[in-house]
């Protein structure tokens, strides 16, 4: 049987949220996931436009070609997906768009 996870278990990730907040308070507020089994991931999630995954993408010194993009939803909404370590976890961030926004259309 596995052994289950205390809150300590994701020490790293809230420890990351707290030093994001203090660091980067006046970057736009994302929606945040902890997840159980990936107890070193934080991710952080913007739905109001690519403007903000930006911000805190150039923040966090993601290098620009490391985004990677798609498309979901029968190709209605643009999705941005970066990566990096910071301060001993995971950070990952995922931006949404309708893709007539994102191509200058109106959203």
């Amino acid at each position: 049987m596995n052994e289950l996870l205390t809150l300590d278990g994701l020490a790293a990730p809230l420890r990351v949220l707290r030093l994001l907040a203090a660091d980067f308070g006046h970057l736009p507020a994302p929606d945040v996931d902890l997840s159980r089994i990936y107890p070193e991931r934080l991710t952080l999630r913007f739905h109001e436009g690519l403007h903000a995954f930006e911000a805190w993408r150039e923040a966090l010194a993601v290098p620009p070609e490391t985004v990677t993009h798609g498309l979901q939803a029968a190709g209605t909404t643009r999705v941005l997906k970066a990566s990096t370590d910071y301060a001993g976890a995971e950070v990952h961030l995922h931006g949404y768009t309708d893709v007539s926004a994102a191509d200058g259309g109106a959203a």
